[in-house]
């Protein structure tokens, strides 16, 4: 079973994944989301208690189904390998960029791409960013950079973040240890049964169509390569369609209910951060997941990363507001990236930029 040997294969694996994103908003994931990789882990660190935002808690299924999938998928295909030991803590330190890049901006490559299907103009700003993002890393590893090689390890220590989320199911359908919003985005979500597996669905195409937004960008920057932006253009398609054929296809700025802010430079840093951090991490947070559930704990490191970096952005004020109506005088309030949020933005890129061009590969010094 292999997806990634033809353009057409790659195109179909992003037709199915954008069917299943498409599914899971008409059966309740919040309006212009779907299916984001850096919200659904900040709901789910709020499901856990790591960050007090009530409005944004929900142990996401899809995250879970994620990880599943890839790992279920990568077993039954052979390629399941369990590494670690390349650059570890800085791994950690790129999930947590990685993460409060994207709730700059709200949102995700992937959602990213899901608001660009349905209008959003603020997402084709931050689409901008994100190729200057992932072209910056691209002269990185142009100029030698490298976190180092990645060593085999026991299998089951690639087994670790499969066996954790299953746990957080578990507790998260069990018991009421967990937190769950009673409004706001974490109130609104699918069935559990169709998030599971609509996550284990996408995890497993996922896995293998190789889908990487960062890495499909980073492709044709470097070697001319469009093999993997077809994975991309399948979901945008998919989703596009979905959202005229709805009603929610609503070309504008600043448009309330969809999650979303108009402050057009943070919406380029946020994302142009995430584009930056993803190349040096090897992979955008979507790939981060596929390749933990495929062996590599290196990536799960770096999962850990965003699940701490979605506390620090909530329990410091880091993360952007998304425009929306005064219940009381159904005026627009603006959307916006607070104070703190621009300045974890500016340091987060300094850092990048420390770690791209001190991190060599041996051979390059």
């Amino acid at each position: 079973m292999n997806l990634s040997d033809s353009k057409k294969k790659l195109a179909l694996a992003g037709v199915v994944c954008g069917i299943v994103a498409a599914c899971l908003a008409a059966l309740g994931n919040p309006a212009n989301m779907a299916f984001c990789i850096a919200c659904f882990i900040r709901d789910t660190a709020g499901a856990m208690g790591m960050h007090q935002a009530e409005v944004v808690q929900y142990a996401r299924p899809e995250i879970i189904g994620l990880v599943l999938g890839a790992f279920i998928i990568s077993v039954a295909t052979k390629e399941y390998r369990s590494t670690a030991g390349s650059s570890p803590m800085i791994r950690f330190v790129l999930g947590v960029i990685i993460m409060i890049g994207a709730l700059v901006f709200l949102g995700c490559p992937l959602r990213m791409v899901i608001r660009m299907s349905a209008g959003d103009l603020n997402a084709w700003v931050a689409f901008v960013g994100f190729i200057l993002g992932v072209g910056t890393g691209v002269f990185a590893l142009k100029n030698g950079f490298s976190l180092g090689r990645a060593h085999i390890t026991n299998k089951s220590s690639g087994a670790v973040l499969p066996a954790v989320v299953v746990g957080i199911l578990i507790l998260a359908t069990c018991t009421t240890l967990f937190k769950a919003s009673q409004a706001g985005p974490g109130s609104m979500h699918a069935p559990i049964i169709a998030s599971l597996v609509g996550g284990l669905v996408f995890g497993a195409f996922a896995q293998k169509s190789r889908m990487c937004f960062a890495g499909s960008i980073r492709d044709i920057i470097l070697m001319k390569n469009f093999d993997l932006i077809s994975v991309i253009a399948g979901l945008f398609v998919v989703m596009l369609v979905f959202n005229i054929a709805t009603g929610r296809f609503v070309v504008g700025f600043n448009t309330p209910g969809v999650i979303a802010h108009s402050e057009h430079l943070w919406n380029i840093l946020g994302m142009y951060t995430v584009g930056f951090a993803a190349v040096l991490a090897g992979g955008c947070p979507l790939r981060q997941l596929i390749l933990a559930g495929q062996g590599s704990s290196d990536s799960a490191v770096t999962v850990v990363g965003m699940f701490v970096g979605s506390a620090i952005c909530h329990n410091f004020g880091l993360a952007a507001s998304g425009t929306a109506l005064n219940p009381e005088t159904k005026e627009v309030v603006a959307g916006a990236v607070p104070v703190n949020g621009k300045v974890a933005c500016i340091i987060c890129i300094v850092i990048c930029f420390i770690i791209a061009f001190t991190n060599k590969r041996e051979e390059a010094k």
